[in-house]
């Protein structure tokens, strides 16, 4: 197609031409925490589309276009949340929005949290549960040994402790 049939901005208009953020293909599970953290990404998104929206520099311009594509995004993710009660999980197996305490064939015990897409943060020990960890604790007891696969090798994980926080 020749150039000449594609629209350009005129003066200082903004183009946005990034793609939308791309959405999990999963349902969007949540634990009450990240529903809330959800919500409040939303209200930070709103505010700071106000602010940018009454500038007039091209820089606040595609900043706007840059928060506008975000507020999209967590807006879409608020709408189709999908909350998950702890209290209605199953007390003495691993599902999600359980807190897992597990041991290493080292001995070392770590504990790990099993929560929502955008919820998840490794370096807080908070596993998507549509992680690989997350799928191996999935549906375990206690005394239950999992298997975790992983590309560095499989490691076997005893479940030792599981509980549900119902902040």
């Amino acid at each position: 197609m020749s150039r000449a049939f594609v629209k350009e901005p005129d003066g200082d208009e903004v183009s946005d031409d990034q793609p939308e953020i791309p959405e999990s293909r999963h349902p969007n599970y949540v634990t009450p925490i990240g529903l809330a953290a959800l919500k409040a990404a939303l209200a930070v998104l709103s505010a700071e589309k106000d602010k940018l929206a009454v500038a007039e520099d091209l820089e606040a311009k595609l900043a706007l276009a840059q928060t506008e594509r975000r507020l999209r995004y967590v807006s879409h993710r608020v709408d189709n949340a999908i909350l998950v009660d702890p209290a209605t999980q199953p007390a003495g197996e691993v599902a999600f929005g359980a807190v897992v305490r597990v041991a290493d064939p080292d001995g070392h015990e770590h504990d790990y949290a099993i929560v929502g897409e955008d919820e998840a943060d490794v370096a807080l020990n908070k596993v998507s549960w549509v992680s690989p960890l997350a799928r191996a604790l999935t549906g375990a007891k206690i005394g239950d040994v999992a298997t975790w696969k992983r590309p560095a090798g499989d490691v076997d994980l005893e479940i030792l402790a599981i509980r549900y926080d119902s902040k």
